[in-house]
């Protein structure tokens, strides 16, 4: 497993001023990400010089940084017919080979060069990636492929380096694939007893376990 690229990004506004269709309006995002050479410095917060417009949903100590699998880039360059579909295309930080939604775990550790970083949740599209690639059903893609990423919080700060190995430190919950925590969260409704479960799940991020301890909650109201 290898950490291919890393990405920050700057506030960019797109969209086009009184255009009658909301998905052309003008929006504000920092998901357009650029490579960065030589060490880049991690926090708490996330990676030195990247940008955050929205951070009700973005960012924060539990989205600190978003990795994404550079195995799926061959997939969507096939499926779009595009040559220039790679490392920071999804708005990710973190470009990473050998790794991806099907076999890593919330609660997964990773060391990545002095760093430690520990698996929080998947990462839940927004329309913001549909609008940056002009594919109004991206999300649903997305969903449906289990290409979306995942958030990590920071363990141990240090800095990162294109090139440098990741390394599993451990797994306390095996179980809990990134793809089948998000297949659960987004059908929580019609699986009480699995989000009940995932809620329950103390590496999981709170927003998450809240959402699912709500459903399932009402559900078991619902059935006494």
């Amino acid at each position: 497993m290898v950490l291919e690229s890393i990405q920050v990004g700057h506030l960019r506004t797109a969209g086009t001023p009184d255009a009658a269709d909301p998905f052309d309006r003008p929006w504000t995002s920092g998901i357009w990400k650029e490579p960065v050479v030589g060490p880049v410095p991690l926090g708490v917060d996330g990676l030195a010089g990247d940008q955050i417009a929205d951070r009700r949903h973005h960012g924060g100590p539990h989205r600190a940084v978003l990795m994404y699998s550079a195995d799926h880039y061959p997939a969507w360059r096939a499926e779009w017919g595009r040559k220039d579909v790679g490392p920071g295309a999804f708005g990710e930080n973190l470009t990473v080979s050998g790794m991806t939604e099907r076999t890593v775990c919330v609660g997964d550790q990773f060391a990545i060069g002095d760093t430690v970083l520990e698996v929080a949740s998947p990462r839940g599209p927004c329309d913001k990636l549909s609008r940056k690639h002009a594919v109004r059903d991206l999300v649903q893609v997305v969903r449906a492929t289990h290409r979306h990423g995942w958030y990590l919080r920071v363990i141990r700060e240090g800095s990162l380096e294109a090139g440098a190995q990741v390394r599993l430190l451990d797994r306390p919950y095996p179980q809990w694939s990134v793809a089948r925590v998000a297949a659960v969260y987004w059908d929580r409704g019609n699986r009480p007893e699995e989000s009940r479960l995932l809620a329950a799940c103390p590496a999981l991020d709170p927003e998450w376990r809240e959402k699912l301890r709500a459903v399932s909650g009402s559900v078991a109201s619902a059935t006494r």
